[in-house]
């Protein structure tokens, strides 16, 4: 039992953090959905500046 809770108290404590390796595999994560995605992606960008410019072009100061 005391070998048990020894490994706990460590594992608890272990404050290490991210290593590169993990760093790189969210990036090539992240890569992969935006390339899955893109045509989605694309569209939605460009619907909301569509609507942008339209809002912006309506915009009347006086």
């Amino acid at each position: 039992m005391k070998h048990i809770k020894s490994i706990a108290k460590k594992l608890w404590n272990d404050e290490s953090g991210q290593g590169a390796t993990e760093y790189i595999l969210l990036l090539v994560v992240v890569v992969a959905l935006v390339m899955i995605f893109r045509p989605q992606i694309e569209q939605i960008v460009n619907d909301k500046l569509g609507s942008l410019s339209s809002a912006i072009g309506g915009f009347n100061p006086n």
